[in-house]
């Protein structure tokens, strides 16, 4: 029942904002108790960065990632072989799983109590994606630059949340001022008027785009669900700030470039694929496209998306 009302009280906050919003449905991961809320966007036209940018619907979390899920995945013992995936076989000896840390690179600020999960590469966020579409038999990615900022945004057309200022942004974001240098569990600020939290600070986010200076010129004319694909390994754009980010240089339209650096204290040659050892800040938040993919789709993304 407590479930059953806060869905209710989501949805009916949702449609109150203007956006028409359809529904949250809670997922949950097969063969655990883990499950996280997923918000409806209908998608439509925004200005992006001066162009004009459609996107199509989409779910996203309304948290960022936590430790509890992500340690499913990362640490076999707590996995099983329960899987939806009809359209393959799941065994849990057969994942590709992160290798293990070389020092706590939580720096102390913990993995439980529904903390956001942190210091991953984008390729150890996308690996997760992968592996928890083997799960639910769901395809799940990182946010497109654009899809994540339009969903900070939630219907503003500057540079904060509609109904955020920057005299209130500390209500809406753990940062340098209020954050005690440390992330906190997901949702203790208020949400966006579109039901997500800590779209802004907390922890920053991946996004799915390779980061490009001239990103805005890149959308010029009718742009329809852009995605700047990577070339390369590094870098990605980063969105979102986090409890290390002043308030003054945290909002909806700042854009962060991931760094080699962020690997700096990592001892392996080559650096790993998994871990920034020096990225605490930084975590991911879930997209689910709204309309079905063919399994051929999903695997065409994942070796696209995925730069070793």
């Amino acid at each position: 029942m407590r479930n059953r009302l806060f869905a209710i009280a989501l949805v009916c906050g949702l449609m109150g904002s203007g956006i028409n919003a359809q529904t949250l449905k809670r997922d949950t991961i097969p063969g655990s108790g883990v499950s996280f809320d997923m918000v409806y966007l209908p998608g439509g036209a925004f200005q992006l960065g001066g162009q004009n940018v459609t996107l199509s619907p989409f779910w996203i979390g309304a948290k960022e990632l936590t430790y509890d899920a992500f340690n499913l995945f990362y640490k076999k013992e707590n996995d099983s072989n329960a899987s939806l995936w009809k359209e393959g076989v799941y065994h849990v000896d057969a994942v590709l799983r992160p290798t293990p840390q070389y020092l706590d690179y939580t720096f102390g600020m913990g993995t439980v109590g529904g903390v956001p999960a942190v210091s991953m590469t984008q390729q150890g966020a996308l690996r997760f994606c992968y592996w928890l579409y083997q799960k639910t038999g769901e395809f799940y990615r990182l946010p497109t630059e654009a899809e994540w900022e339009y969903a900070c945004r939630a219907g503003a057309e500057g540079a904060l949340p509609a109904g955020t200022s920057p005299e209130k942004i500390e209500e809406f974001a753990w940062l340098y001022e209020n954050s005690f240098e440390k992330y906190h569990p997901g949702g203790e600020k208020q949400a966006n008027p579109w039901g997500l939290y800590d779209m802004l600070g907390n922890v920053s986010e991946w996004t799915l785009d390779h980061y490009a200076e001239d990103y805005y010129q890149q959308l010029s004319g009718q742009a329809t669900d852009p995605w700047i694909k990577p070339t390369q390994r590094h870098s990605r754009t980063v969105k979102g700030g986090s409890f290390d980010t002043p308030p003054a240089e945290c909002s909806c339209t700042a854009r962060q470039k991931s760094e080699p650096r962020w690997q700096a204290r990592d001892p392996q040659i080559p650096k790993s694929k998994w871990w920034n050892t020096d990225s605490s800040f930084l975590g991911f938040r879930l997209v689910k496209p709204a309309t079905p993919m063919s399994k051929e789709a999903i695997e065409a993304f994942f070796a696209e998306a995925i730069r070793d």
